[in-house]
């Protein structure tokens, strides 16, 4: 079992997502403008409950975690970043974001990636930090150039998401 610390970045908190925080997941994973590219989404308050269960075994087997995104000034959840997939043997582990809409271009991931990446390496011995990014997304792209990640390569038709084959850039970053 691990503990994610709560930190703050400049107007913003970050901290575990807990059981409590399920009708906001859903708000995220349901919403139309953000389940295009992410991987999971949810069609019922319900069906969330696998994704909050998701969170608590990351924790549980130390293999992640993920931390909500919420504005100081507000008291609003924004979004929510994590890891999941860590492999002590290779020292490596995958991460993932999401923001609501309303959110978007305003320069938060800018600021959260490299300090949510400092909290990772305080937690997990790691060298390669990974992430995949579905082909059309390229905000997605341009944030992880920002922060340092190469793009290793495309993927072609990797997955079937909706019925649909989609492609996947893999980017990574190494960490010295």
């Amino acid at each position: 079992m691990i503990h994610l610390p709560d930190f703050t970045i400049d107007e913003f908190k970050m901290a575990a997502i807990q059981r409590s925080d399920q009708a906001f997941v859903f708000e995220g994973l349901s919403h139309p403008q953000v389940i295009p590219f992410y991987g999971v989404s949810y069609r019922s308050y319900e069906a969330t409950a696998a994704q909050m269960d998701f969170y608590e075994q990351l924790l549980s087997d130390g293999t992640g975690g993920w931390w909500k995104i919420t504005d100081n000034s507000s008291g609003k959840m924004v979004g929510a970043c994590g890891c999941n997939n860590f492999q002590h043997k290779h020292e490596k582990i995958e991460i993932g974001y999401w923001l609501l809409p309303d959110h978007w271009g305003k320069g938060i991931m800018r600021k959260v990636l490299p300090e949510l990446l400092l909290q990772m390496t305080r937690i997990w011995k790691l060298h390669r930090v990974e992430a995949w990014v579905e082909s059309g997304n390229d905000s997605s792209r341009r944030l992880l150039e920002y922060c340092g990640f190469n793009c290793e390569g495309l993927l072609r038709d990797t997955e079937i998401k909706n019925d649909k084959r989609i492609s996947l850039y893999i980017y990574a970053k190494i960490l010295e």
